[in-house]
């Protein structure tokens, strides 16, 4: 009796000692799973981290660069780094683009573009329009349009689109005459009525907002305005949103001819098209930079 007494008590200890060896044997496994797990997603994490791929695009500074900023979360959550090129021209963004420095710019519109195309020999083209900035008539030392004299000087753009596009506004605010018909493609030579006899030089475009001292008035790239610290509120006229200006001259996303389709492309578009950007825009502009979409 002693003797089963003590082979019960001898074989209740060795399951005791099982069940604890097989819980703490669990335990470690468990522990060593979990560590394994988080060492994985760590190491995912990392290699998605590594494979971000780098979209590099020229802009101007304002909106452009400050609009693509925006754009860079929005663009990381597909995959992409944003790696942003400021240029202070209207050339250099171009000649890059071709050149293969750049995969976009961002700050031209494409009778702009078009008519680079057309002088330089490139093959560039529109993945699509983001937004278009008013083109304002601002004072300089005339401070209204009903003010201005005979022979009051205007600065307007040099560069053909961009100049055409001033004198479009010029004679939508009653100041001149454009010949009929010549639309986007007004030159100087095109007035044919200019009752004020108005002397209107031809600017570089980033220049146009530092001769305010020296002109009447001048018609001043949105852009540019917003770079020199003009408010669209405080121009003495600007274009109304459904004028051929407006819907021409919306900015783009320029690239390489073939590239329009490509998924870096799309996916730069899919961002800058955002309910993000927008807000950011509305809410940053004012009116200075309407969204396109």
């Amino acid at each position: 009796m002693k003797k089963r007494i003590l082979l019960a008590l001898g074989l209740a200890s060795l399951l005791a000692l099982a069940g604890c060896g097989k819980k703490a044997t669990d335990t470690k496994t468990s522990s060593e799973s979990a560590s394994q797990s988080v060492s994985e997603s760590s190491s995912e994490s990392a290699v998605a981290s590594k494979e971000l791929k780098t979209i590099t695009v020229g802009a101007s500074p304002a909106p452009h660069a400050e609009i693509l900023e925006a754009a860079k979360p929005v663009l990381k959550e597909e995959g992409y780094d944003l790696k942003i090129v400021e240029y202070n021209d209207y050339i250099q963004p171009n000649v890059a683009l071709e050149s293969g420095e750049l995969d976009a710019n961002y700050f031209q519109h494409y009778p702009y573009l078009e008519n680079f195309n057309k002088e330089h020999g490139t093959k560039l083209d529109s993945a699509g329009a983001i937004h278009y900035e008013p083109f304002g008539i601002y004072a300089g030392k005339t401070k209204s349009l009903d003010a201005l004299k005979d022979g009051a000087k205007v600065s307007v753009p040099n560069d053909a689109t961009n100049e055409a596009r001033a004198l479009l506004l010029l004679e939508a605010n009653g100041l001149l005459k454009l010949k009929e018909g010549v639309g986007i493609n007004a030159t100087k030579q095109d007035i044919v009525e200019n009752p004020k006899n108005l002397d209107i030089e031809e600017i570089e475009a980033a220049q146009v907002a530092r001769t305010l001292s020296d002109v009447d008035i001048a018609v001043v790239n949105g852009n540019y305005a917003i770079q020199a610290g003009l408010k669209v509120s405080d121009a003495l006229a600007i274009e109304d949103a459904k004028s051929i200006a407006a819907t021409t001259y919306a900015n783009i996303i320029a690239v390489r001819d073939g590239d329009q389709k490509s998924d870096a492309t799309l996916a730069l578009i899919k961002a800058l098209e955002s309910d993000t950007v927008k807000k950011f825009i509305e809410t940053k502009y004012n009116g200075a930079v309407v969204p396109m979409f």
